[in-house]
């Protein structure tokens, strides 16, 4: 089966949108990668939960993010506290905010996506786990200002 370039965007977003779940859920539970990532993509990817069928991930796209977000957390951790406010390091921030910014800046370092792709893309991931709040514009500014950091030539 071949999948249209509208069904490869939309499993690229589902990946990121399971990574910050699945980066959130290491954080909380001291699993390791290997184990967060399997049971994601055997249980997650495609489930039907209570009547409602989640997306289909792509794999590639959320193994990479998972793998080099937990390879360069220091790194991306560093790069976020930067661009937040004095007052709030990533230590004090929401935790789903955290993983977030992990996955996001995982991407933005790598390189792999445009810039404005990612910021995009997580601020929409933003606006699923906070359809009511402040925290997409948050996410914005706080990723516009990594991706100046992580890609100054981009911009």
């Amino acid at each position: 089966m071949t999948l249209s370039g509208n069904q490869k965007r939309k499993m690229r977003s589902a990946a990121r949108l399971y990574a910050v779940q699945a980066l959130f859920q290491m954080e909380h539970s001291s699993q390791t990668v290997e184990l967060v990532m399997h049971e994601f993509e055997d249980h997650r990817f495609g489930a039907v939960y209570e009547g409602d069928e989640m997306a289909e991930g792509d794999v590639d796209t959320f193994r990479a993010v998972m793998l080099f977000a937990v390879d360069n957390q220091a790194q991306i951790d560093q790069m976020t506290d930067r661009a937040l406010v004095a007052k709030w390091p990533i230590a004090r921030i929401d935790p789903t905010l955290r993983a977030l910014f992990r996955a996001a800046g995982a991407e933005m370092v790598k390189g792999d996506t445009p810039p404005k792709v990612a910021i995009v893309e997580y601020v929409d991931v933003a606006r699923a786990f906070f359809p009511d709040g402040k925290e997409p514009s948050f996410v914005n500014a706080v990723l516009d200002h990594m991706a100046r950091e992580a890609q100054p030539a981009a911009f």
